[in-house]
């Protein structure tokens, strides 16, 4: 079963590369977007998501992985094979969070979201420290793992906004995969809004945008 365990926090090699971030400033913002970079890109390329919402209300910060990668495998490898960069970079979103709460915003007023081993680490993150968070946005991707248990993650989501969109036939993440995670994602207590794009490549579209835009103006409108 997995656990959070804020008490002997991992250290390894994400921990060493900072973050960016983007927006106004924490003390300011009404809400917060950590968004987490696909294999290969960075913290810096991420933030540019951030154009398309609310830059006014909004405090972005990115996290930044070691050599550009995550993790060193598919995340359909078993998990120990992609040790340690998947405990470090769940570390890194652990951090941050705990920072942005730190800085006076709630876990309900964060969004987490990530674009493919992004949105694969968002959705993971999520499913292991079960909270009511302000959406988590999955941009192709799904739990990670050569097998999808639900009797490994246990909390409860608490009603939050999850949102993924994939590609019938994206050359990375499985559809197959992304249905279970959802289905998870659902038993944990997740709101899942879930679309499947047929024919799209592993890239981001304008509905997917729409619907980030919608967990983002919900959560701006809570007091």
């Amino acid at each position: 079963m997995f656990r959070a365990n804020s008490e002997k926090p991992f250290s390894g090699p994400h921990q060493k590369t900072g973050t960016a971030t983007a927006g106004t400033s924490a003390s300011e913002a009404k809400a917060a977007m950590i968004l987490i970079h696909g294999r290969g890109a960075s913290a810096e390329s991420i933030l540019t998501l951030g154009n398309e919402f609310d830059t006014t209300k909004l405090h972005y910060v990115a996290p930044q992985a070691d050599q550009f990668t995550w993790y060193p495998y598919s995340f359909l490898a078993p998990t120990k094979q992609n040790e340690p960069g998947l405990s470090s970079g769940l570390q890194a979103i652990f951090d941050i969070l705990s920072d942005l709460e730190k800085n006076g915003i709630p876990k309900e007023k964060i969004i987490i979201a990530g674009f493919s081993q992004g949105a694969c680490l968002a959705t993971e993150f999520a499913a292991r420290h079960p909270a009511r968070y302000g959406g988590v946005v999955a941009l192709s991707g799904g739990l990670i793992g050569d097998a999808v248990t639900a009797d490994n993650y246990n909390g409860s989501l608490d009603h939050t906004p999850y949102f993924v969109g994939c590609s019938d036939v994206d050359p990375h993440i499985p559809v197959e995969r992304v249905h279970e995670s959802a289905d998870v994602m659902e038993k944990l207590g997740a709101i899942v809004t879930k679309k499947i794009y047929p024919g799209m490549g592993h890239t981001v579209n304008e509905d997917e945008i729409t619907n980030a835009k919608k967990i983002i103006t919900n959560v701006l409108s809570k007091p």
